[in-house]
């Protein structure tokens, strides 16, 4: 039976994350945080912080060491392979904050060490404030642009038009050159914004990147921090009417795109109403199953 890195990625497996637009909830760069306290990482290659960082909008950050003594920190991309090697897939590690200048040259820094490391596959973590319930399962986009990998992997082709962070462009790039990437969106209850991090869509996107590398994922508490998450905004909303009927409108809208029996027709009038609440409607960025 073939494995998922046998149809798909390969066995060396670039998996990225940064701070920044792409990260509602910090739930992606979380996510890299875990795999990277997992097991021993060594870098490869660190971006010119001078070529891609406005430091008006990412300060450097002074850091002090126990003894007193401080260092001037600056904001970074790195490239970590795992220090030891291991049978079955690798996961490789970019992480960092989104470059805010020259995204093409970025780009092709990160792809040139991609082919020289013999990086066999790229999947981007991206989180997004969406029209979700909390209180369902976290909607995870799974996408790409490779025609293999879509028919191989049950992939989606993304309908999203706009503004796109780095990572479509960095996806763009590794396609160019023949290295296969996808796309992971968690979708974040918009509402939650004072509750982050989003452990429960950490969780969500860890759970999708195993399923589809078949490499083992570490998740370390994310389950019970998961449960902490969801019942402390279940508490604000019980004090606040208004927040916990537009949370049973999404809940609504929710249940009837999971319900096997639903008909486009079906769909289409729950939709009907819950853009007479306010709501966005479906496809539009937001929305779990436009991608992005």
């Amino acid at each position: 039976m073939e494995s998922p890195q046998d149809r798909g990625f390969g066995r060396r497996v670039l998996v990225t994350a940064f701070d920044g637009w792409n990260d509602a909830g910090e739930a992606a760069s979380s996510a890299a945080t875990l795999l990277k306290e997992s097991r021993a990482y060594e870098p490869v290659f660190s971006v010119d912080p001078e070529l891609y960082f406005d430091y008006q909008y990412t300060h450097p950050q002074m850091i002090a060491a126990a003894d007193g003594t401080r260092t001037l920190r600056w904001p970074e991309a790195t490239l970590f392979r795992p220090s030891r090697r291991t049978r079955g897939t690798q996961l490789w590690l970019l992480t960092g904050v989104e470059p805010a200048r020259a995204w093409q040259a970025f780009c092709a820094e990160i792809v040139d060490v991609m082919l020289r490391e013999d990086v066999t596959g790229l999947i981007a973590l991206g989180s997004m404030m969406s029209d979700v319930p909390h209180t369902r399962p976290i909607s995870v986009f799974a996408g790409s642009d490779n025609e293999r990998l879509r028919a191989t992997l049950d992939l989606e082709r993304s309908t999203y038009e706009g503004p796109v962070g780095v990572l479509s462009a960095l996806a763009a790039a590794a396609e160019n050159v023949g290295i296969p990437t996808a796309g992971l969106w968690a979708s974040v209850p918009h509402y939650v914004a004072g509750h982050t991090p989003s452990p429960k869509a950490t969780l969500a996107l860890l759970d999708k990147l195993e399923e589809l590398t078949g490499a083992s994922v570490p998740r370390g508490d994310l389950a019970t921090q998961s449960s902490v998450w969801e019942a402390s905004i279940d508490a604000a909303a019980a004090d606040d009417e208004e927040m916990t009927a537009y949370i049973q409108q999404l809940e609504a809208a929710r249940d009837t795109w999971d319900s096997p029996e639903a008909s486009g027709d079906a769909i289409a009038r729950e939709f009907e109403r819950y853009l007479r609440h306010g709501g966005d409607g479906p496809n539009k960025p937001g929305d779990p199953r436009s991608g992005r």
